[in-house]
């Protein structure tokens, strides 16, 4: 049984069980997104927010600020002339994020799935405008950002949010078909390889790995089978070696990544310095602001390394209290995946919480010289407008999903009766099995 069936199982067993119920769903537009999305009916909203998973992002983002300002404050007065000068960006960055998280909560989420094709050509259009010279900004020797007067832009953060919304939708339309090969992952890996082409040549290869890597997990869960997924990634290693080993500083990156220790005064420096940096802060850390590889030791260390200065700084108390979060926000994130009123609702919670949790292993891993450098910030912690103002847009698109869930929560069948969370009892139909959906999980 595949794994959409499964959870299909599950869902037509909650559904019928009394815990929540089935979803609403009734526009045309969401009868059309195959016969699996057409068994939720319309029996109001809650639009109650999961304050869990609200908790664990303002949480996270609360770190983010403090530790931004602890890390940056010596090298922005450096450059700036004011040890705010990073930190005051970083509340604005914050700030905006939380309109912009407003804005996800309170826009029904169908409304990526009905335009979702005018979403995709505008990201291509960016992702193409941003290669060309006095477009794009070119910064460390990639060309990946706009800038309008003080203000910047990073079209790749918003392929991750565009991206995870293709797959949904159409995984939601093609939910019978979504394991042939030529309907349910030729056009889906087409896509994707064209974005991934697209920030490869920017260049971003931790970028380009997330997205294809988000890609491959959304359509296994969507029910795509395994053989063409392993048939993917074998052909895709070539390519991947080669823009490894077709670049020197990448080559090195991979070369210090074996031996740190031997490259520590070259291309291992910043990840020799990262595993200093988090092996010094012991239990409960030199205390908020007392850290020592900040101080021109450790690049980046208000950005991609921000993990290493929470560990010297607060310890292995302030590690665990950030990687529990960032558990708690997964935990909440895949149960509103569960718990989506419809199937495109379901695809998209699950392809935000898994971008997300996966760039934030990447991240870990990177600084506790597990994976190579990718160059990939921690999600809600580390400084970065485009990065955190899409990411927290995300998290209210994820908490507009969980909320739209049956008000009257069935609590008890009895004599063909349904007992509901209002107090009242009325009579319902019994309900008769999806034929389409029966084939579906017997397959």
């Amino acid at each position: 049984m595949s794994v959409t069936g499964r959870v299909k199982t599950w869902w037509k067993h909650e559904g019928t069980s009394g815990s929540f119920g089935g979803g609403p769903s009734t526009s045309k537009d969401e009868s059309a997104t195959g016969s699996a999305s057409g068994q939720f009916s319309s029996v109001g909203l809650d639009e109650s927010v999961d304050l869990w998973l609200l908790g664990s992002v303002l949480g996270l983002t609360g770190i983010g600020l403090v530790m931004v300002y602890s890390a940056s404050a010596v090298m922005s007065f450096s450059r700036f002339g004011s040890d705010l000068f990073l930190a005051k960006r970083q509340v604005g960055y914050a700030l905006v994020g939380l309109v912009a998280m407003w804005m996800g909560y309170r826009i029904d989420h169908d409304l990526y799935r009905r335009q979702v094709y005018r979403l995709l050509l505008f990201t291509f259009v960016l992702l193409l405008l941003v290669l060309i010279p006095g477009v794009g900004r070119k910064v460390g020797g990639a060309r990946r950002w706009f800038r309008l007067g003080g203000l910047s832009f990073q079209p790749s953060e918003l392929a991750k949010f565009v991206l995870a919304a293709y797959l949904s939708a159409s995984a939601a339309a093609k939910a019978g078909k979504i394991d042939r090969f030529a309907v349910g992952f030729l056009p889906h890996m087409l896509v994707a390889s064209l974005m991934v082409v697209l920030v490869l040549a920017q260049p971003d290869l931790g970028t380009s790995v997330l997205l294809m890597s988000m890609t491959m997990v959304v359509l296994f869960a969507a029910g795509t089978k395994l053989v063409y997924i392993v048939t993917a990634v074998m052909a895709a290693t070539p390519v991947a070696w080669y823009a490894i080993v077709g670049s020197q500083w990448r080559m090195r990156r991979l070369l210090a990544f074996f031996a740190p220790e031997a490259h520590r005064r070259g291309a291992g420096y910043q990840v020799f310095e990262s595993m200093v940096t988090l092996g010094s802060g012991g239990w409960s850390g030199l205390g908020l602001g007392q850290g020592r590889q900040k101080l021109f030791f450790l690049p980046e260390g208000h950005t991609d390394f921000i993990f290493p200065v929470i560990g010297q700084e607060l310890g292995l108390i302030g590690l665990v209290l950030v990687i529990g979060l960032l558990a708690l926000f997964l935990w909440r994130g895949l149960r509103a995946a569960l718990r989506a009123s419809d199937l495109f609702g379901m695809y998209l919670a699950f392809a935000i919480t898994t971008l997300i949790g996966m760039q934030a292993l990447v991240n870990m891993g990177v600084v506790m010289g597990l994976l190579p450098t990718k160059g990939l910030t921690l999600p809600f912690v580390s400084f970065g407008g485009s990065s955190l103002v899409m990411t927290m847009f995300s998290v209210g698109v994820l908490l507009r999903i969980s909320s739209r869930r049956p008000a009257g929560v069935r609590v008890k069948m009895k004599h063909g009766r349904r007992r509901t969370s209002s107090g009242g009892n009325r009579r319902v139909p019994a309900r008769q099995p999806d034929a389409g959906l029966a084939r579906e999980v017997t397959r």
